[in-house]
């Protein structure tokens, strides 16, 4: 497997523009999607004719969350190797967030269609985010059993304040992308067909401008907040990596698969959470 079979990298000027080559799985997240964004991403913050990112996803989807089929295959092996597997895919998952927060250039999400789970995350860590009107969004962990990833939970709560990233997190409603320009997660929304243009104009502006200050405005923005981000994705990892070894996660993959309503009464999971996130009624 190629870089090209699981990334597009097209450069146009000074504008890089990554494209996640999964069409066929709407851009979900494997090992292989995780690791390679990660090293692209690395790879373009540092090359100097770079001057702006743009990340979008191939075909009809951004990026349709995290590849369940592919989380499936560790549901019937040890649960040591299922603990390795999601801590090296979400190792390669908030490097590249990571590299898109703290990387002195501007990166821009062009939302051209559905974006789930971790895909939310992504965007939401990029300095601009542009969403096509027909985008669907959806933070489906809950129907997993799962925890958010991606920074989600710091983000989120950050952009569209905590009564609603609740709302978002705790329920997985799906919402349009106009419900997300509301919350404050996209800055702008577009026409499908005005997407493109209107990301590359954007992008070719931020390109062209003074590059020292884009990168010292941008350290300066997000500098109050970066301790507390690196520090979340850490947290979002250890819960995420405990959830996957409960009950909740299996049944909740094996009815998503199965396509039925999964049955999470009879199989609560309270064994793997993490004394630093159990509310109590202490003062």
């Amino acid at each position: 497997m190629t870089i090209a079979d699981v990334i597009g990298v097209e450069q146009r000027g000074a504008v890089a523009h990554v494209t996640f080559n999964r069409p066929d799985a709407l851009n979900a997240l494997d090992m292989a999607l995780a690791s390679t964004l990660d090293q692209t991403l690395a790879r373009l913050a540092v090359d100097e004719t770079v001057g702006a990112i743009v990340l979008t996803g191939a075909g009809r989807a951004f990026m349709a969350g995290g590849d369940v089929r592919e989380f499936a295959q560790t549901l019937d092996g040890p649960a040591a190797a299922r603990s390795a597997y999601f801590s090296r895919l979400i190792d390669h998952a908030h490097g590249a967030v990571e590299r898109v927060w703290r990387m002195p250039k501007p990166v821009i999400a062009a939302i051209n269609g559905p974006v789930a789970g971790f895909g939310i995350g992504l965007a939401a860590a990029c300095d601009f985010s542009i969403a096509a009107e027909g985008a669907g969004f959806s933070l489906a962990y809950c129907h997993l059993g799962a925890t958010p990833d991606g920074g989600a939970t710091l983000i989120l709560p950050h952009l569209c304040g905590l009564k609603q990233a609740s709302e978002l997190v705790m329920l997985g409603d799906r919402f349009s992308a106009a419900e997300a320009h509301r919350l404050g997660i996209v800055n702008q929304l577009v026409a499908a067909d005005a997407l493109a243009n209107t990301v590359d104009a954007l992008s070719q502006r931020l390109a062209t401008g003074p590059r020292g200050a884009h990168a010292a405005a941008k350290a300066l923005l997000r500098g109050p907040l970066t301790a507390a981000f690196l520090a979340q994705l850490q947290a979002e990892k250890d819960q995420f990596t405990a959830r996957a070894d409960g009950a909740e996660f299996a049944e909740g993959l094996r009815a998503l698969l199965g396509k039925r309503k999964p049955d999470f009464t009879s199989r609560p999971d309270l064994t793997s959470q993490d004394p630093r996130f159990i509310l109590t009624n202490e003062s």
